[in-house]
């Protein structure tokens, strides 16, 4: 039995706890097996026909134009989908049937609006080459690792080399040249967590191995950051709030790490060993959504989810991991601002009403500006934004190439803002044909949305370029 000297943790104990969970999921997958007639028409408690389909989306699904689906998903935290916590992401079976519907064997496919890289993910497991484009540096480096396989010996080398560190942990191990700063770095953080935090990261970058390996132990120590931290686990930012009496002990960086690299390497063994050769999965870093740096007609298929109007504030989500992987020190404020959906807007900007020309999306700016002038230009950037992108995707896509989005409606204001209609527009006027439109129905949520913001239903549109 291996256990720390200087906190009580036994590996063997991490061990069995990591196995029983594993064991627990199994057990469930296996209760959760789709059954042979996974698709059946169901009525919810509005009295509404909707399509629910268990498990994996058969390609040739029948869809009419406004038919309502429940996708029931069982493969979220499958493979390396469930290497790191990330809001509002697909589940994968949704771009899986997608990419197997709309393309082919060898065919490109592009993600303007990336994310986690689930789209990615599963391109490369249908063995279509793509490109993921997102101007987070935590997000392009979350999806390279995520599309990495790595060599099954020396991962289980380098994981018992870790367990025999974290086990010989010593404070005096760390220097202080080894911990980050950033801004109140010791508000989000107990003292002896930060001394963990800085021991693990020194760790995984001595180990002598590939850099490949290094960076998944790093997206492990990453993901464990946000719950030892002092913040609230599940908010969209990133905040303490003192009423959750949220206790963090020493010692629990160690155990958290030990039990999600146990977690995770069995992941990452399934989908290296998945995982088809000769098929490129690109993460530029000099674009965005609105500026794809690609000839014209380079792409077979585009399919994304863009965020939500008064979105997600993804660099604050994730501002802890972003400095602890070292790739910001101070203000996120630049980063924050190339969002689109930003909230950080000047006071000049929103003073007067700013219309996007769509005569119902106009409507609802107006109502919202008279009584929130800045919220009214957020959603009034937002529409721009999305305009651009919808340009530079009809640019890149080749002839007869469709591009389909997963957008949902949200709430701003009071005033229900219908994202998917102004996009269809928007399509519509720079060339695109509707071929589909359809709802899926969101059964769950990770992140914490007050109730009365958000609308559980996505629409998928989808738009051929003529």
């Amino acid at each position: 039995m291996q256990v720390s000297d200087y906190y009580p943790i036994s590996l063997d104990e991490i061990e069995a706890k990591v196995l029983k969970k594993l064991k627990r999921n199994w057990m469930q997958k296996c209760e959760d097996v789709e059954p042979l007639d996974n698709v059946k028409e169901i009525t919810n408690d509005f009295g509404e026909k909707i399509i629910r389909v268990d498990g994996e989306i058969p390609v040739d699904l029948p869809i009419n134009n406004g038919d309502r689906f429940l996708f029931i998903s069982y493969d979220q935290s499958s493979l390396t989908h469930g290497l790191h916590k990330y809001p509002a992401k697909f589940f994968p079976e949704l771009p899986r049937w997608l990419i197997k519907r709309y393309s082919k064997d060898k065919d490109l496919v592009i993600d303007p609006f990336m994310g986690s890289a689930t789209t990615n993910v599963e391109a490369l497991l249908a063995r279509r080459h793509s490109v993921g484009i997102d101007i987070s540096p935590f997000s392009r480096f979350l999806a390279k690792v995520k599309v990495t396989p790595i060599n099954e010996q020396e991962l289980e080398r380098c994981k018992k080399g870790m367990l025999r560190l974290l086990v010989n942990y010593r404070p005096e191990k760390v220097a202080n040249e080894d911990i980050p700063t950033f801004p109140y770095r010791d508000n989000w953080f107990n003292k002896e967590i930060i001394l963990e935090l800085a021991y693990i990261k020194k760790c995984i970058e001595n180990l002598d191995t590939s850099e490949d390996i290094k960076d998944f132990f790093k997206i492990c120590f990453s993901s464990i950051i946000r719950s030892v931290s002092n913040a609230d686990d599940n908010c969209t930012r990133t905040v303490i709030r003192k009423k959750l009496k949220k206790t963090v002990n020493p010692s629990d960086a160690l155990r958290r790490f030990a039990e999600v690299i146990l977690t995770n390497i069995p992941k990452m063994i399934e989908f290296s060993n998945l995982c088809p050769k000769n098929i490129s999965v690109t993460f530029p870093e000099d674009m965005d959504a609105r500026n794809i740096k690609y000839e014209n007609e380079t792409f077979d298929l585009a399919l994304t989810s863009p965020p939500y109007a008064n979105a997600v504030d993804y660099p604050r989500m994730h501002q802890l991991e972003t400095y602890w992987l070292g790739f910001a020190k101070g203000s996120l404020a630049t980063l924050k601002k190339k969002q689109v959906g930003t909230e950080s807007v000047t006071a000049k900007k929103y003073k007067d009403l700013h219309l996007t020309g769509i005569k119902e999306a106009d409507k609802v700016i107006t109502r919202i500006y008279n009584k929130d002038p800045r919220r009214a230009y957020i959603a009034y950037k937002y529409l721009m934004d999305m305009e651009t992108n919808l340009k530079e995707i009809y640019r890149v896509l080749k002839s007869n190439g469709k591009y389909v989005i997963v957008v949902g409606n949200n709430k701003i204001r009071g005033e229900v803002f219908e994202n998917w209609k102004y996009i269809i527009s928007m399509a519509e006027n720079i060339g695109f044909v509707l071929e589909n439109y359809f709802a899926s129905e969101i059964i769950k949520h990770f992140i914490k949305v007050p109730r009365e913001e958000r609308i559980d239903t996505d629409w998928i549109l989808v738009l051929t370029k003529r």
